[in-house]
């Protein structure tokens, strides 16, 4: 009589080992899921609590109005190379320029002439007249810009560093 061996554990070890192989691939493919889902959680959170870096663009000067074009204590965004910019005229008539982009996430800034600030809507950050973060989230000031009237046109470029 000849015996044919079985494929089938026979011991009660063999059993445990065979059958602990599905719960280990299901316990890393649980894992698996919880590591990815964590990494999708914080990955948002540390962009926030990370501002991004500062990039300069190429252009140093640029035309950002006219001089009728502005009621005193108003303000307008223009483009400055490749970056949108900020122009106020002030209620004294003096005009301030500066980067219109936030600080903090990159967020367009707009002029409240009601509070006289410089406001995000994005984390409700707000910076003064000179650029200067007074509220909220923004780590740093904006880059503040030279104006220069000539004739009837308002132009703006970066301040010399000396």
């Amino acid at each position: 009589m000849s015996t044919i061996a079985s494929a089938a554990p026979t011991s009660r070890g063999e059993q445990l080992i065979a059958s602990s192989m599905p719960r280990r691939r299901a316990l890393l493919l649980l894992m698996g899921s919880l590591v990815s889902s964590l990494g999708t959680l914080c990955y948002p959170i540390l962009r926030y609590l990370i501002p991004p870096g500062e990039t300069n663009s190429s252009a140093n000067d640029a035309l950002a109005g006219m001089v009728g074009e502005l009621k005193p204590n108003s303000g307008k965004t223009f483009r400055f190379g490749s970056r949108p910019a900020l122009l106020v005229r002030l209620a004294t008539g003096e005009y301030r320029s500066m980067s219109a982009v936030c600080t903090h996430l990159g967020c367009t800034v707009q002029y409240r002439p009601e509070t006289q600030q410089i406001w995000c809507p994005c984390h409700n950050g707000c910076y003064d007249l000179n650029g200067r973060n007074v509220g909220g989230p923004p780590p740093r000031p904006l880059p503040a810009f030279d104006v220069e009237v000539r004739g009837q046109e308002i132009y703006v470029s970066r301040k010399q560093v000396a």
